[in-house]
């Protein structure tokens, strides 16, 4: 009898292994499909608050709506964008020619464009590659422009910089490579509906 009981107890022995193991895989698939859901939706999430950052400083420096821009202030008023921002640098190996830049018109118009693309863009979820690409080049010369390395400004005031390297410029920078590398237009946008489009499908630099 213990002869023909120890098979039966190592067919049980191993049934029981591989329900378990079954299980077991069953809850990882449900927990990576949960993961997965929950991922696609807060890079969503991010995707539009930070699409609106952009295209509110659009409206805002356009209109002048009275906070970071004063009434009557606004680019539709004869105020230009870059004027204020580029003439106030006071510190960095780009100083004078941010100086020179202040107010000229070509200067004003890519900034404003470049906040305008890369807002709607993000809402939108579309051409995100394009908007990582102009968004990242406009926080790097905003980055320069205000220059976080230096302990002193050109006059040898102290710059109160709070940290020598990363500043929100270079978080939103990170935060549009994300985006576009995620792919993260499908949820929430038009990114499936963009990627289908012939002349989208041909450039994959346009997704």
């Amino acid at each position: 009898m213990a002869v023909h009981d120890h098979p039966q107890r190592h067919v049980r022995f191993h049934l029981s292994l591989r329900r378990s193991g079954t299980a077991q895989h069953s809850a990882d698939e449900t927990s990576a499909v949960v993961l997965s859901a929950t991922s696609t939706h807060v890079l969503a999430t991010l995707r539009l608050l930070t699409g609106f950052v952009f295209l509110w400083a659009f409206l805002d420096k356009t209109f002048g709506f009275g906070y970071a821009t004063p009434s009557g202030k606004g680019w539709i008023d004869g105020g230009s964008p870059t004027k204020g921002f580029l003439g106030s640098v006071a510190a960095g190996p780009m100083e004078s020619t941010f100086h020179d830049w202040a107010g000229a018109g070509w200067a004003d118009w890519l900034f404003m464009l470049g906040l305008l693309g890369v807002g709607l863009a993000l809402i939108a979820g579309i051409g995100l590659r394009i908007a990582a690409v102009a968004g990242t080049a406009m926080m790097a010369l905003m980055w320069i422009a205000e220059w976080p390395p230096a302990k002193h400004l050109s006059d040898g005031s102290p710059s109160m910089s709070t940290n020598p390297f990363t500043d929100y410029h270079v978080i939103y920078a990170v935060v549009l490579i994300a985006l576009a590398a995620a792919g993260a237009g499908a949820t929430w946008g038009l990114g499936k509906a963009w990627a289908r489009l012939p002349f989208v499908s041909r450039n994959h630099w346009l997704l």
